[in-house]
């Protein structure tokens, strides 16, 4: 069974910056960010395939990086200039499936963490 612990989640101020992690027990081809705040959907953030390839939602754009240590079977959000809006519980996805690579899609994403609570205060 894969198994996804995220870690690094918490309160900030605004304009502030926040590194999230994530391991998992295997790796898979996809690794992604995707957060829900109360009342929305679970929308994507961040993704990166085995080899680099990464995809960003617009709405983080220029403020949040995904990486991936593949030798540690983990993945990073380095989030700044964080504002309220950012507040939402995150969660670490990973996929297995061929089609994953650029997808932000929570369908595409079959193995997911449990979330964490990010949020940031004005």
């Amino acid at each position: 069974q894969v198994r996804l612990e995220e870690s690094g989640g918490g309160s900030v101020q605004s304009g502030g910056s926040l590194r999230i992690s994530c391991v998992v027990s295997e790796n898979k081809w996809c690794m992604g960010w995707f957060r829900q705040a109360p009342g929305k959907q679970r929308e994507g953030v961040a993704s990166i395939h085995f080899n680099g390839h990464t995809a960003i939602a617009a709405s983080v754009k220029g403020r949040f990086t995904i990486s991936r240590d593949n030798n540690r079977n983990t993945v990073y959000l380095q989030m700044n200039m964080l504002t309220a809006d950012d507040t939402a519980i995150y969660y670490c996805a990973a996929s297995s499936r061929a089609t994953c690579a650029g997808s932000l899609l929570t369908d595409q994403y079959n193995y997911w963490g449990q979330g964490m609570q990010v949020t940031v205060s004005s």
